[in-house]
């Protein structure tokens, strides 16, 4: 029984004739073997048929299809154009070689064509696609490279739900990062405020930044220790004498409460 191979390449569906595997041997071996040899290989496997895709839209639906095992109108046209004709109510004297077993199911189902897809079948395929810009004159090799390259890029991104704006989303999470941390900083300090308060509760009163009510509220730590010789380190906090020393006053009228120990 001949044996015909359905290979799909990047740039479109190719057929081919294996009619010389005698030459190279019908084991998995043999065909391993005669793989790696042009000249060999190539008296055992003949171009059949091709069908270029229209475009890379084309290719990407073709390629979808048959990953998930379906045939395709463009592969059934292709397939009946190419294969040897067959009388109805008669068998086929020839099968076909698929690399994906769903494929070849689904072309068995809908059009009668015996598939088979084993080790031998795809050792054969491998080495078909390893040579195969030789057996297509007009195809270059940079050619099959840039098709392979574009179909898979689109197909990846099709898969992995590819988001063309990422660069814009990086942004979009940078601005979100700094809302949170103006949101968090903004309650640390609330906490602050409400916190020392019980300790020394004049001195919101006199400075309303948050920011230098925090540093403030670290150097003086226990308002009972503050004294006259801290204005001038106040002052340099502040930037203001006077209300260093209005910092100074406050604390020593203070009527708050007291705490010996601050954690």
């Amino acid at each position: 029984m001949a044996l015909y191979l359905l290979f799909e390449a990047a740039s479109g569906y190719a057929l081919f004739h294996a009619y010389g595997i005698d030459e190279i041997g019908q084991s998995v071996d043999a065909v391993r073997a005669s793989v790696l040899d042009l000249q060999r290989f190539g008296k055992a496997v003949k171009l059949a048929g091709f069908s270029p895709f229209s475009s890379a839209v084309n290719a990407l639906n073709q390629c979808n299809a048959i990953s998930e095992g379906i045939m395709t109108d463009g592969l059934r046209n292709f397939l009946e154009l190419n294969l040897p004709k067959v009388k109805e109510g008669k068998k086929a004297k020839y099968s076909l070689g698929v690399m994906e077993p769903k494929v070849g199911s689904h072309i068995s189902e809908a059009t009668g064509i015996p598939c088979q897809s084993n080790e031998f079948v795809q050792e054969l395929l491998r080495g078909v696609w390893l040579h195969f810009n030789r057996f297509i004159d007009q195809l270059k090799e940079s050619d099959l490279e840039k098709a392979q390259l574009g179909l898979g890029h689109s197909y990846s991104r099709a898969k992995v739900k590819f988001n063309v704006n990422r660069v814009d989303n990086m942004v979009i999470q940078a601005i979100f990062l700094l809302d949170t941390l103006d949101k968090d900083i903004n309650s640390f300090y609330l906490r602050v405020r409400e916190w020392y308060s019980w300790h020394f509760p004049e001195l919101v009163k006199i400075v309303n930044d948050n920011y230098l009510y925090a540093k403030i509220a670290k150097f003086v730590v226990n308002k009972s220790d503050l004294a006259e010789k801290d204005i001038p380190a106040l002052a340099d906090l502040v930037g203001d004498e006077d209300k260093a020393k209005e910092i100074v006053e406050a604390a020593k009228a203070s009527m708050a409460r007291i705490f010996h120990q601050l954690i």
